[in-house]
């Protein structure tokens, strides 16, 4: 995994973590009737990291519309800070979320996902991407661009967050995937996104499989019974954190938001299985934390940290102490 800084390049980046994705707004329906929450995958992470204390910049598409002006506000309350470009005439994309009695969601979509061909002056300590973003054209192209950009000259981490409606075949979706994951160096994908890239194998399997393909890190989320997290030289179990379940929105993003939060803590110490093993812990409780709570509300730095004492004893980085 690369040092966390531009090589060659003395000035500080202008933030610790650049989000690159989609922005929408959740339409959650239930039996109560339906409510409205900024959301998307990149968003959401991009929304936890800002909680959570680290200097996070989010390159999106959003409209001119009240949905946008309402995702602005929302990031922007976290201390996000939206890149120019990320606003457009039109329309904002919405994601209609139908819950189901045990709290899961299904969704149906409406976005178009573009993005311009521009390049940060320089490059964050991590770069992240996921979701809709790597697979929706045009807008995947871009992405793929400012990832090969970044590969080897910044931390990239990954989560392809698997939505089968809006893809195309199973054979072009994992074409992509698989192009994209020799430039990261963290991929997280939940059990659900592993089944469906790779049916009938089992997950550590595809744990090892897409670190043949080149990433450093694979995390992998399985919801109840916790997650697994694997480099080339361990694996790590991390058991599920109990926490009574309002809805599993935002989960994800969140466990994704909390393991580049200790990347960013963890400083120089690499990712020996006690490191990971802290990762793993700090991000489940997140996840536990945000499954708690009505839509996708993650912690806070204090509310994760005050859980998790232990984690005190990550190097603390000047980035994330605001």
């Amino acid at each position: 995994m690369p040092a966390m800084q531009h090589p060659g390049d003395d000035r500080k980046p202008d933030f610790d973590v650049l989000v690159v994705g989609e922005a929408l707004v959740d339409i959650v329906v239930s039996a109560g009737g339906a409510v409205e929450h900024p959301g998307g995958s990149p968003a959401n992470v991009a929304y936890g990291l800002g909680l959570l204390g680290a200097d996070t910049a989010l390159l999106t598409s959003i409209g001119d519309d009240h949905h946008g002006t309402a995702i602005e506000e929302h990031v922007q309350s976290a201390g996000v800070v939206i890149l120019p470009g990320s606003k457009v005439q039109g329309t904002t994309a919405t994601a209609t979320a139908v819950l189901a009695p045990d709290g899961s969601a299904h969704y149906d979509f409406n976005i178009r996902w573009d993005l311009p061909r521009t390049a940060p002056a320089t490059l964050p300590k991590i770069l992240h991407t996921g979701s809709i973003a790597t697979f929706l054209a045009p807008g995947a192209a871009v992405v793929k661009e400012l990832l090969e950009q970044a590969h080897r000259r910044c931390v990239v981490t990954y989560d392809p967050n698997i939505r089968p409606a809006l893809l195309g075949s199973h054979r072009e979706a994992m074409a992509i995937f698989e192009e994209l994951v020799p430039l990261t160096d963290v991929v997280k994908l939940s059990d659900e996104d592993a089944l469906w890239l790779y049916p009938g194998q089992p997950l550590e399997s595809t744990a090892e499989h897409l670190l043949s393909l080149g990433t450093g890190l694979v995390a992998v989320t399985r919801g109840a019974e916790g997650s697994l997290l694997a480099t080339g030289g361990a694996r790590v179990d991390i058991p599920p954190v109990k926490s009574v379940v309002a809805d599993t929105i935002g989960a994800g993003d969140s466990y994704m938001a909390a393991l580049i939060y200790g990347l960013l803590l963890r400083g120089a110490d690499g990712l020996a299985p006690s490191v990971l093993e802290s990762l793993g812990r700090m991000a489940s409780k997140a996840a536990a934390i945000t499954v708690s709570r009505p839509g996708a509300q993650p912690p806070t730095a204090d509310e994760l940290l005050a859980e998790l004492p232990e984690l005190s004893e990550f190097p603390q980085r000047e980035a994330v102490a605001r």
